[in-house]
C-alpha cells in the first residue's frame, strides 16, 4: 500500500557509518509520492492519540513506562517542523519537549549528562529532545572543546545512561535528521529572502557550514559508537520534509504499539459507583 512505510529501511546497520552513502533526498521504505505521504501522516493521528492517552493513563496504575524521542541533526534539518507536524498529532499535556541550548553557567559546573538527566521524561509521557546529549560529542568534537579521551569517555557515558533509562521503563527512539548540504543552503536562503522568517535565521549557521565535513565525521563516529540494542539509531533523509515527518510518525507509532498499552482497570466497584451516581441527584 502507498501509505505503508517499512521502518527497517531507516534503521542504521551495524558497523562503520558512511553518511555519504545515505541519500538525503530519498524516501526509503515508502512507495508513495508526497501527496500519499501527507495523507498517510494524517492517517496516523487517531491511533497515535489513542496510544498516547493510554500511556498517559497508565501512570494512575503506577506504570513507569515512557517514550523518549531524540531528534538530532544539522541546522535546518527540521527538528522544529517535526515537533509541529508529527509530535503535534498527540495531546500536548502528555508531551514534554526540551530544547537544549548552550549550557548555562550552572550546568557547566556539572557533568555533561546532569542537565539531560533532569530533563528525562516522567512516567506516562512522550519526552522529546530537540537536540540532546549528542551535542556534547558533536559540536564539542568539531570545535575541539574537549580532547579525544574525554570524547571517548562521553560515548561510554551516553551508552550507560541510555541503558539506565531503558532499564527504568523508557523506550528510546533516536533519529538523526540527515539533510544535504545544498538543501541546507536553500533553506537558509529562504529564511533570508522572507522577512517573516528572519527571526529563524542565525548568522552562526553560515559559520558552522564551513565545518560541514567535520560535522559529518563527528556524526558518523557518534552514530557508530552509540548504536546499541536498547537505543538504536535511525537515519532519516530530511530533504523531503513530508517524508521526514511521516518516517518519525511511524517510528513513534511503532514504539507505542510495542508497549501493548492497556487501559488501567478500575480500582473501585464500577457497579456500586453507577448506583451512587444515579442516586446523587438533588431536588
Amino acid at each position: 500500500m502507498s501509505d505503508a512505510l517499512d521502518t527497517s529501511a531507516l534503521l542504521l546497520p551495524p558497523g562503520p557509518v558512511d553518511l555519504t552513502a545515505v541519500e538525503t533526498d530519498a524516501a526509503p521504505g515508502f512507495a508513495g509520492k508526497k501527496s500519499d505521504g501527507e495523507k498517510a501522516l494524517v492517517g496516523l493521528e487517531t491511533e497515535l492519540a489513542d496510544l498516547q492517552e493510554r500511556l498517559f493513563a497508565e501512570r494512575s496504575a503506577g506504570s513507569e513506562r515512557r517514550i523518549l524521542l531524540v531528534l538530532q541533526g544539522m541546522d535546518t534539518s527540521g527538528k522544529g517542523g517535526t515537533l509541529r507536524h508529527t509530535v503535534g498529532l498527540v495531546d500536548p499535556q502528555g508531551v514534554r519537549i526540551t530544547s537544549f541550548k548552550a549550557p548555562t553557567d550552572e550546568e557547566k559546573k556539572h557533568d555533561f549528562l546532569w542537565r539531560i538527566r533532569n530533563a528525562a521524561p516522567p512516567p506516562g509521557t512522550i519526552g522529546v529532545f530537540d537536540r540532546s546529549h549528542y551535542e556534547d560529542v558533536l559540536i564539542v568534537k568539531v570545535h575541539e572543546w574537549a580532547d579525544a579521551d574525554e570524547i571517548e569517555r562521553r560515548y561510554d557515558a551516553i551508552n550507560a545512561f541510555e541503558r539506565e533509562l531503558a532499564d527504568g521503563g523508557t523506550t528510546i527512539i533516536k533519529c538523526m535528521l540527515h539533510i544535504g548540504v545544498e538543501e541546507q543552503k536553500a533553506r537558509l536562503q529562504e529564511r533570508l529572502d522572507n522577512p517573516e522568517k528572519h527571526w529563524k535565521y542565525n548568522p552562526v549557521d553560515v559559520d558552522e557550514r564551513a565545518h560541514w565535513p567535520a560535522y559529518q565525521e563527528a556524526y558518523e563516529m557518534a552514530l557508530e559508537r552509540t548504536h546499541t540494542q536498547v537505543a538504536p539509531w535511525h537515519v532519516i533523509p530530511a530533504d523531503k520534509k513530508w517524508f521526514r515527518n511521516l518516517a518519525i510518525g511511524h517510528l513513534l507509532l511503532q514504539g507505542l504499539r510495542r508497549l501493548d498499552l492497556q487501559w488501567p482497570a478500575a480500582d473501585f466497584d464500577v457497579e456500586v459507583e453507577k448506583k451512587r451516581l444515579a442516586e446523587s441527584d438533588t431536588a
